[in-house]
């Protein structure tokens, strides 16, 4: 995952970032369009998001609750990394902190979705599905991103595969968020590749990441050093 230059960023994305023209106001509508063009196509630009982020920043009048909820989302979607923070942080306190002085509606989605991100940075995969259904509002802030909760799937199965040799069914059925043992064995074999035992043991391909390594360690010792250790215990005896 390279959410932060993608390959897809287009040229004229490029000069945006790379330019003037990121504090260009107008600019903020090519940067509106070119999120929704992520949200559509699977991909993130975490960067270019971030400069709209700025401009919003810079000009309070251009923001729109949707667009910033999105950014968040397609952020999120980068655990375990800083991009969710790193977009959090552009945020003003009253857009970002429930409060009284809040904007109330935005405030309270970033909190919902600052939940979630918490979960998946800490790895507790059962709990950010659980959570993910326990209210309408996650679906209505994540419905705009296509393909959310697969994406979601493949980073948590790539992130299994880094750690693990073998696994449980009934383990992945909780990480993925899968209804039954069948899922996940559909969602391994044909999406992940992966092999899986009649009594549930998933195998996960030997790679750099999961193969365990021997570990050498090696101390010099040098005969002078191990002169003046006698000497010293002959001195300490006597």
């Amino acid at each position: 995952m390279n959410g932060e230059d993608p390959q897809e960023r287009p040229e004229q994305i490029r000069n945006i970032i790379n330019g003037l023209e990121r504090y260009n106001p107008q600019a903020a509508d090519i940067l509106e369009a070119y999120l929704q063009q992520q949200c559509e196509e699977k991909f993130c630009d975490c960067n270019a998001n971030r400069v709209l982020l700025k401009l919003y920043q810079l000009n309070p009048d251009r923001i729109k609750d949707e667009v910033i909820t999105n950014i968040l989302v397609k952020a999120m979607t980068q655990f375990p990394s800083a991009q969710f923070d790193l977009a959090l942080h552009l945020l003003s306190p009253s857009h970002s902190n429930p409060g009284p002085n809040s904007s109330s509606d935005l405030a309270e989605a970033v909190s919902k979705l600052r939940v979630l991100n918490s979960q998946l940075e800490g790895a507790q995969y059962a709990r950010f599905w659980a959570t993910l259904d326990s209210d309408d509002i996650y679906a209505d802030l994540t419905t705009d991103i296509a393909g959310f909760e697969e994406m979601i799937r493949l980073r948590i199965a790539q992130l299994v595969s880094q750690a693990f040799r073998e696994v449980q069914t009934s383990v992945l059925e909780e990480w993925l968020g899968l209804d039954s043992e069948d899922e996940v064995r559909k969602f391994v074999i044909e999406t992940c590749g992966w092999k899986v035992d009649d009594d549930g043991t998933v195998h996960v391909p030997k790679n750099p990441e999961n193969e365990a390594k021997k570990t050498e360690i090696r101390e010099d010792v040098t005969v002078d050093m191990f002169s003046r250790v006698i000497k010293r215990s002959w001195e300490d005896s006597a």
